[in-house]
């Protein structure tokens, strides 16, 4: 978010605060109503996959989600969907250990990672993520855009921005998307969105605004399915 933008958001009330974080850029009705209408499609587990000789043919463009542990990942997946469990959810840090693929209507493959930065993980299991993730961002040409989930409590990690590296260097977009922010205090968000919308002046592939989301409050929801579906394929493909 450049200077003119943070002016207008200090400007705004907090109603028109979150409205204004949780919906840059702007979605028209039209654009709502695609996301509304990709996002009820039929969305199929496809398969899970320990290295890249399991990922499915990249035939659909590709929509990945990857975050700490426990950052609320799987739930905002299943928000998007509108489903109560299509990706698993666990009280356990770290539990998805491979890449999960669903199909959304035939027009988008959405892409759930393995979670990072769980301080029990052991040394090997990091270094075997480390090394799936950065052949999954080089080699999958179908991969349109990553959603890096952040803990609206907690900010950007020494982990996120390991993370924002290897995206930059393999050159794949990316938006940050603030989760949980239900548990943030309002007079606390402003300052969070230019906390890390500030980081992102200095990172070649990430998307200069962030998203707001708390899935149990539905914030941000049709916004980021709204954008998500500008990245799909037009019609099913066979």
């Amino acid at each position: 978010m450049g200077h003119h933008a943070a002016d207008r958001t200090k400007a705004c009330g907090r109603n028109d605060l979150i409205h204004h974080i949780a919906a840059v850029p702007s979605e028209t009705t039209e654009e709502i109503e695609a996301g509304r209408l990709l996002f009820a499609q039929d969305c199929q587990f496809i398969t899970g996959a320990a290295d890249l000789n399991g990922v499915p043919p990249a035939d659909l463009p590709e929509v990945a989600f990857a975050g700490r542990s426990n950052v609320g990942k799987s739930s905002l997946i299943n928000a998007l969907t509108g489903r109560n469990t299509l990706a698993r959810t666990s009280n356990t840090p770290g539990r998805t250990r491979q890449l999960n693929f669903f199909d959304l209507g035939h027009r988008l493959m959405l892409a759930d990672l393995p979670g990072y930065g769980y301080a029990r993980a052991p040394k090997h299991e990091i270094a075997r993520w480390t090394e799936l993730m950065t052949a999954y961002f080089k080699g999958r040409a179908s991969l349109r855009r990553m959603c890096l989930l952040v803990d609206a409590r907690h900010g950007l990690k020494a982990s996120d921005l390991d993370m924002m590296e290897h995206l930059d260097e393999a050159a794949v977009s990316y938006r940050i998307v603030l989760t949980k922010i239900d548990k943030v205090p309002d007079a606390k968000r402003t300052s969070i969105l230019e906390n890390t919308a500030a980081a992102l002046t200095k990172r070649p592939a990430a998307l200069s605004d962030c998203s707001l989301t708390s899935v149990r409050d539905g914030i941000g929801i049709t916004e980021l399915r709204s954008e998500l579906a500008a990245l799909a394929a037009p019609r099913p493909l066979r």
